[in-house]
């Protein structure tokens, strides 16, 4: 049986070259830790929050994630579609999500705010009912994507071919449309 942590602060640790103890951690805060190229794998985070981390690159396979807000973190090259998917549930504010793979997953209702998201994969991903607010999609893959009612009114460098994904009711403002129509190589005037 796994060991049980609750309710601890754990600041300014560093995990890249000893891992974390493999816990359950409950109600549990990280902040300005170093998880990066590091080891999570396996690991049970139940309503966790992470602030001001770095864990690009980390292993999450097998890791589950529920009720687990990440604030001003480094989340670069993470592949969550390998991670633990039942009860996934997390939030992200201000975090730099670059290169990482949400592949297959069910996120319905997910909630991206101010999230850099350069070329992350959300391939085959349902993402119906989500918000992406103010976020950076550069090079982000839509590909076999559920977007329906998703809102992607405020987010910003994105291409998304409305042939290729499931964008029923999908919110976006006049002033990011051109997003939808890159494939057609329009000009655009503002």
């Amino acid at each position: 049986m796994e060991k049980l942590i609750l309710d601890q602060t754990f600041k300014g640790q560093k995990y890249t070259e000893d891992r974390l103890p493999r816990a359950e951690y409950e109600n549990c805060t990280f902040e300005s830790c170093d998880f990066s190229k590091g080891y999570l794998d396996n690991q049970t985070f139940l309503e966790c929050e992470f602030i001001d981390c770095n864990l690009s690159n980390a292993n999450i396979v097998n890791t589950t994630f529920k009720e687990v807000k990440f604030s001003h973190c480094k989340l670069m090259g993470l592949a969550f579609n390998t991670c633990n998917t039942f009860l996934m549930d997390f939030s992200f504010f201000d975090c730099n999500l670059s290169f990482s793979i949400f592949t297959d997953l069910k996120l319905v209702s997910q909630v991206f705010v101010i999230c850099k998201m350069e070329e992350v994969d959300f391939g085959d991903c349902d993402l119906s009912k989500s918000k992406f607010d103010e976020c950076d999609l550069e090079r982000a893959i839509f590909s076999r994507t559920n977007l329906e009612k998703a809102d992607l009114s405020t987010a910003l460098n994105f291409s998304i071919d409305p042939d290729n994904n499931t964008m029923a009711g999908a919110i976006f403002s006049k002033d990011n449309l051109s997003g939808l129509l890159q494939k057609h190589k329009l000009k655009i005037l503002k």
